[in-house]
């Protein structure tokens, strides 16, 4: 069995200036002259945390870690009022991204993405094809609608009670249409967005998993977290995650050939079922898919993500 490398700290770090009023921060560990790999966390406005820099062996990898647009060291908060998203988008990640390269002088590198982070990273590598030498995806997302409406929806068939209080904490006219737009409209008004937030995330800790090992996230507990994590999060969704054609990241897969790609998802993974990695991997020529027995993460999850980052070093 595989296990994480153990902790390091950043050798260097900072915040790009990536326009519209945002800085991005960001932090390199690891290998200065290693293969460089760019972390992408998930959420959206999930940041990441230390242990994200234990996924690569730090004598082979230059390690790239950074916070999404509006989340984590980044600023402006998304979560203030005042932080205006219309300059928060996918492109605009993309873009940020880019620059980051640039900034760093590198060439190509690997990505490692989970959950809206295995997303973000595909619709990276459909523009960026030349800059990306391997993908490493796990808890597969690709935001299309039939996945929002899946886990905002649809997955109430398992979990009705939670369903219903998710659903009946919007007004009673906003019940049928887009939940995500719903509850952006109740966490941009002063007045309800507290509790909002706190509805949201109750609900993404409902429907994140079927193993019986999973355990609510801890972070949801922090007032400021869950109020970053809810706006952005609600923002996307409601604008199907501001990709160009829905489905595009699955159906045009195949323009991915010759890009090395390991997927990594779990059995038991209910808010995003396995058949999304599946029809990606399907569409994918040569890329490889590993099914494990858990959910939306797990310990045998992180073995697998961390032997593919080795036999890629």
């Amino acid at each position: 069995m595989t296990g994480m490398y153990s902790p390091i700290e950043p050798y260097d770090q900072g915040m790009l200036d990536v326009g519209d009023g945002n800085q991005v921060y960001w932090e390199v560990s690891g290998d200065p002259a290693g293969k460089p790999a760019m972390i992408v966390h998930g959420g959206p406005g999930g940041a990441a945390s230390a242990n994200w820099r234990r996924y690569h062996d730090p004598e082979a990898y230059r390690i790239v870690l950074f916070h999404q647009r509006g989340c984590g060291r980044s600023t402006p908060d998304a979560g203030l009022l005042e932080t205006d998203l219309s300059v928060n988008t996918t492109q605009h990640l993309i873009a940020d991204m880019e620059l980051l390269r640039a900034h760093l002088s590198i060439e190509q590198w690997q990505l490692l993405g989970v959950s809206w982070g295995s997303t973000l990273s595909l619709a990276y590598a459909r523009q960026h094809r030349e800059r990306v030498s391997e993908l490493i995806l796990f808890a597969v997302t690709t935001g299309r609608r039939k996945e929002i409406e899946w886990i905002t929806r649809d997955v109430g068939r398992i979990f009705p009670r939670e369903w219903e209080r998710f659903r009946d904490a919007v007004p009673m006219r906003d019940r049928d249409g887009s939940l995500p737009a719903a509850y952006a409209r109740l966490l941009a008004d002063p007045r309800t967005r507290e509790q909002a937030a706190r509805d949201w995330c109750d609900w993404e800790d409902t429907h994140v998993s079927l193993d019986p090992q999973y355990r609510p996230n801890p972070r949801f507990e922090d007032p400021a977290f869950r109020m970053t994590f809810a706006r952005l999060v609600t923002h996307y969704w409601a604008n199907d995650c501001f990709l160009p054609d829905e489905g595009d990241l699955v159906e045009q897969a195949h323009l991915l050939e010759g890009v090395p790609g390991v997927l990594v998802h779990g059995k038991l993974d209910v808010s995003g079922p396995l058949e999304t990695a599946w029809e990606l991997h399907k569409n994918w020529p040569g890329s490889e898919l590993a099914v494990v027995d858990e959910g939306h993460g797990g310990t045998t999850m992180m073995e697998r993500v961390i032997a593919a980052t080795d036999g890629f070093r």
